[in-house]
């Protein structure tokens, strides 16, 4: 597989080696990246963006006078796939939607950690690149952990946010993990058999997850390198000067970040600046749940944005 030379944010090189398991691998997951991009009714830019971390693949679609709205994906997952879920927000403003780097995409493949300020250095490199001072930003699940680490960085650069499920508040049960996430994963690389695929996408979806995503996320398991390490947890000290409002989605049933673990984490991070919806959903919303936050995030973004 190719391996190059970046450099990291303190101007150190360090070699980046492919996330993917195999060239043909790679591919398969590009074109299905195509292939949801084809689902979307509205034209779409592609830019490439230097960063500090190497080079960042962007869709930008939307109103052209709209205000900025960055939407990032979620972990180990491709772009177009958790970007789609938002679809009915892409007309109403200027969209920015990055391939998250190191994960699945055409970002560079550089992992950078979830842990520190380099995320933060990363979307602030994307932001400096469109010279854009601040913007909303959406993020469900690991999107949402980098957007707190923003906060907790450069907290005067978001605007609100909407978190769909996200990391970096709160975790679940590590044993119901193993046994619903982790257990099928195994036995799915181990064999043939497409039934402990299915059982992983019903305990992500609470039974709903769709077709084409229980395919992506099939090949995804089979061909990448797996993102195992969450982003951080943050603290209340942390975000001590962020003052934007924050919206938060949870799912009752979401095996990774279920509301009742999640609530409490967020009102003691977030106190006043906290809005706060529910739905008895996984991880992976329905169709009609997404349908229900896009009506939540729209109001709250008139609101606060």
């Amino acid at each position: 597989m190719e391996s190059s030379v970046t450099v990291d944010k303190k101007g150190k090189k360090m070699k980046k080696q492919s996330i993917y398991k195999s060239d043909q691998g790679k591919q398969l997951i590009l074109q299905q990246y195509e292939q949801y991009l084809q689902a979307f009714p509205l034209h779409i830019t592609r830019d490439y963006v230097p960063t500090r971390f190497g080079r960042t693949h962007v869709l930008r679609m939307g109103k052209e006078d709209g205000k900025p709205l960055f939407i990032l994906q979620g972990g180990n997952c491709i772009n177009p796939m958790t970007l789609s879920w938002f679809s009915p927000l892409l007309k109403e403003y200027k969209v920015y939607a990055p391939d998250t780097i190191g994960h699945p995409g055409f970002s560079d493949e550089t992992r950078v950690s979830a842990k520190d300020d380099s995320f933060a250095l990363w979307l602030s490199d994307l932001l400096d690149y469109y010279d854009i001072e601040r913007a909303a930003f959406i993020g469900p699940s690991y999107g949402g952990g980098i957007i707190l680490r923003l906060a907790a960085f450069f907290p005067e650069r978001i605007a609100c946010s909407a978190l769909v499920s996200p990391a970096g508040v709160s975790i679940g049960s590590k044993v119901k993990m193993i046994k619903e996430i982790l257990l099928p994963l195994f036995l799915y690389k181990a064999g043939h058999s497409s039934q402990p695929l299915e059982t992983l996408a019903a305990s992500l979806s609470n039974g709903s997850m769709q077709a084409i995503d229980q395919e992506m996320i099939g090949l995804i398991f089979t061909h990448v390198s797996l993102e195992q390490n969450m982003p951080k947890l943050t603290t209340q000290k942390e975000l001590a000067g962020a003052r934007f409002p924050i919206l938060i989605v949870a799912g009752e049933d979401d095996i990774f970040f279920p509301a009742e673990n999640l609530f409490p984490g967020a009102a003691a991070i977030f106190g006043d600046l906290l809005e706060w919806r529910a739905y008895h959903m996984g991880h992976f919303p329905s169709p009609a749940h997404m349908e229900k936050i896009n009506t939540d995030i729209k109001s709250f973004l008139i609101k606060h944005y």
